[in-house]
């Protein structure tokens, strides 16, 4: 791995942490961000020489924080400096607060980073979109994609949210119980959509960032603990568990897409699995299924099943059925209709895709779906011009390459058919 690769995997893990504690100590979103981004520059200098620190997240909080307050010092020369409990009451390990509150289960500086973000000063929108921004270094272009939005909309949306912080005076500590217990939602959202980003890229040259489905797991059992009794944050958790379950089996040994359908099941981490459908059974026990659970339990019939061939379509369109009354979006119903197709048919899945035409004309998947019924149609230069407008639409090489191989096969199909005439 090149010095520029292992910089930027190890920058990218220690994001999280390192914006949490600088902000904690700053308590500013705008002068935690600027002294990580100091830090990240010095270390684009330092390690390649120096070689990588025992603990890069450190590293990064005592350079970001120390090149912070010497900019403070260049810029008040004649003021005096105020003593660090003016700038902040807190050092670099968790507060007694934090532990007062919550027992030594809410140690976690990106878990209150979170819980800041989704303030309820902000549009739930805002606030999603600000965490998934700051906690986790996502570009606008990613976020914007998980919110199927223009890369435009979403700088104004983040810059609006970050503006509206400022003017709020929002206080940079952990909440209490009852504002965790109104936040909760808006953090499982960014839980679920930096677990989204991690399963499949929105650009970049890897297809899965496997380190943010592990920190996005790790944060959705840590907030379980938080609230174990919650029965969606049993779902979320779930969910997470049986689709990072699969992992090993999503690429193959040259990192291209590997259908569902084709994966060697014998690949899926059984531990992960068991771990999901006991938290599955356990969410649905409470009879309150929401849109966590019942994706969890979508994902749990799918890891259920010891072959493809085996799969219980009839009981994944049923709850899909139920999704979309609890959560109706275009993304549902793209989704329910490759269940449709495998229970009735092409037509049948083409049918309630077509209206979502205008909705998804930029979401890569759903021209993929369409381009794959309509050659299992036997539509094939339909097939052709929706895998074209797929591959345009491609976030990473391995999506592009699955694409193609789709546009190989109706042209070695056309080909035939010439040969035969």
């Amino acid at each position: 791995m090149s010095d520029l690769a292992w910089i930027d995997a190890a920058l990218t893990s220690a994001r999280p942490q390192a914006v949490g504690a600088l902000l904690r100590y700053f308590r500013n979103l705008d002068t935690a961000e600027e002294a990580f981004q100091e830090a990240c520059l010095r270390a684009l200098r330092s390690w390649p020489v120096n070689g990588p620190p025992r603990d890069p997240a450190a590293w990064l909080i005592l350079v970001g924080r120390n090149a912070s307050l010497d900019e403070v010092r260049r810029g008040k020369r004649l003021e005096t400096l105020p003593e660090d409990d003016a700038i902040s009451d807190l050092d670099d390990v968790e507060t007694p607060l934090a532990e007062r509150i919550d027992d030594a289960h809410y140690r976690d500086d990106i878990l209150r980073l979170l819980f800041i973000c989704c303030h309820p000063e902000l549009p739930a929108t805002q606030q999603i979109a600000l965490a998934l921004r700051i906690v986790s270094g996502l570009t606008v272009k990613e976020i914007a994609r998980a919110f199927l939005v223009s890369e435009t909309a979403m700088e104004q949306r983040i810059t609006r949210a970050k503006r509206r912080v400022a003017q709020a005076d929002v206080p940079f500590e952990a909440p209490g119980p009852v504002e965790r217990a109104e936040r909760v939602g808006a953090v499982a959202a960014m839980i679920y959509l930096l677990f989204n980003e991690g399963y499949a890229a929105s650009g970049g040259e890897v297809h899965v960032r496997a380190p943010l489905c592990e920190e996005a797991i790790r944060l959705a059992r840590l907030l379980l603990r938080l609230f174990p009794s919650e029965a969606e944050i049993m779902g979320l958790t779930a969910l997470l568990l049986l689709q990072h379950a699969r992992a090993a089996g999503r690429l193959d040994s040259a990192g291209a897409i590997v259908l569902l359908e084709d994966q060697d099941r014998g690949l899926w981490d059984r531990d992960l699995i068991a771990e999901g459908f006991a938290l599955v059974e356990k969410a649905l026990r409470h009879r309150r299924p929401g849109p966590y659970q019942l994706q969890a339990a979508i994902a749990a019939v799918h890891s259920h099943a010891a072959r493809f061939a085996d799969t219980d379509w009839a009981e994944i369109d049923a709850l899909y059925g139920v999704l979309a009354r609890v959560q109706p979006s275009p993304v549902v119903t793209l989704n329910h209709a490759v269940a449709v197709s495998r229970l009735r048919g092409a037509e049948a899945a083409l049918a309630m895709i077509e209206p979502l035409e205008d909705q998804l004309a930029g979401y890569f998947y759903f021209h993929g779906v369409k381009g794959a019924l309509l050659e299992e149609l036997g539509r094939r230069e339909e097939a052709r011009i929706a895998f074209d407008r797929a591959i345009a639409l491609a976030n990473t090489p391995a999506e592009a390459a699955h694409i193609r191989e789709h546009l190989d096969r109706l042209s070695r199909a056309g080909e035939a058919r010439q040969a035969s005439m």
